[in-house]
């Protein structure tokens, strides 16, 4: 176990695309959408525990979701819990931990990573992971974790890089969610890798990056950096947020950098990030439903049938590819593989009146 090693786990997303099985209150970082006993939060908390120690596991989230990471991960401390005051993507939160965990150790390898991943085969998961954090100790690289695509995927970005007989292959371009054709070109090429979204840098590159690239991101945390751990903090946090802009680590550093590397994963990878995707990993029936309620099914295929409430039965008939759910307040049947719609219906509902009730 590697005590240099930290990780910051990001558990601050709304997930408006699992609407309305995630809502605000609740978001899909804190449930348990596999339906294994354990939310994914708890999953990749879990995940990360053979690798390093667990006070040097932090966890960023809103400020309005901190007691739900409190009664879920109850092992941990206050401390490692860093309480964002609006959301402002990923760049302020990676910053935000970065420099507090810069305050501990100097020597600090950070592994950042999403809260809501599928990760199967775990040990290879390890094995990779603890390959680029040795590789990062030099605090000279920037690294990130691409995944051997099986499927011109169009919903995840791609990373391109320069072939090299190396665990190591350095970052050529990165593409976001491409269009089927060049998905499929990609795929052909073998030079592309679909892009994790987790990172793996020491402290001090990732510092380092931020102030070339970002100069007034990174004065913001530098000027609050002797507030850390102090009843300042939360003001002092306040204020750096509000001046901070909403922007990805991929469009503020990753895209940037000269020291950008890719390390290869071969094990099985998906972030969750639609009811698509929840229905491709999910157990399913002779004609290829995933079921997850009391249900009666009839000429019913490639759906997705789920309810949080077990009392509750659902009939279903005649559908192909939908998503039939019932989740408290709010009955919903549509397409499943619509991404756009379900932040559609959300923006709807956010201009109607009273429509903030169901969100």
């Amino acid at each position: 176990m590697n005590k240099n090693l930290y990780v910051v786990l990001m558990a601050g997303g709304v997930g408006v695309r699992f609407w309305p099985y995630s809502r605000n209150a609740q978001p899909k970082q804190f449930l348990d959408v596999l339906g294994v006993g354990k939310t994914l939060l708890q999953s990749t908390y879990e995940r990360f525990l053979p690798l390093c120690p667990k006070e040097n596991i932090f966890v960023v989230t809103h400020e309005e979701h901190v007691h739900l990471v409190k009664e879920q991960l109850s092992e941990i401390n206050e401390a490692q819990i860093l309480a964002e005051p609006m959301r402002k993507n990923t760049a302020p939160c990676i910053a935000y931990a970065s420099y507090k965990i810069a305050e501990l150790n100097k020597n600090a390898i950070i592994i950042v990573t999403p809260s809501d991943h599928l990760i199967l085969k775990e040990q290879e998961f390890h094995h990779v992971i603890a390959k680029a954090a040795d590789q990062a100790k030099k605090q000279d690289k920037l690294i990130t974790l691409g995944i051997s695509p099986t499927r011109p995927e169009t919903g995840y970005g791609y990373i391109q890089f320069i072939e090299e007989k190396k665990f190591l292959k350095k970052v050529k371009t990165f593409t976001e969610k491409p269009e089927l054709s060049l998905a499929k070109k990609f795929l052909e090429s073998g030079d592309f890798v679909w892009n994790a979204g987790i990172f793996i840098w020491g402290v001090q590159a990732i510092i380092q990056a931020l102030k070339e690239h970002q100069p007034e991101l990174a004065e913001v945390f530098e000027e609050m950096q002797d507030k850390f751990g102090t009843s300042s903090e939360k003001t002092a946090l306040q204020h750096a947020y509000g001046q901070c802009k909403n922007i990805s680590i991929d469009y503020a550093i990753m895209e940037k950098a000269s020291n950008v590397f890719v390390c290869q994963g071969d094990f099985s990878w998906s972030d969750l990030g639609s009811w698509g995707a929840i229905h491709d990993i999910s157990e399913k029936d002779k004609s290829n439903n995933a079921v997850q309620a009391n249900a009666l099914l009839y000429d019913t295929r490639n759906s997705i049938i789920k309810t949080s409430s077990p009392d509750k039965l659902i009939v279903v008939q005649g559908l192909n590819g939908y998503l039939v759910g019932a989740f408290g307040n709010v009955v919903i049947v549509c397409e499943k593989d619509k991404e756009a719609q379900f932040r559609k219906f959300v923006n709807d509902l956010k201009s109607k009146p009273g429509g903030t009730d169901f969100l």
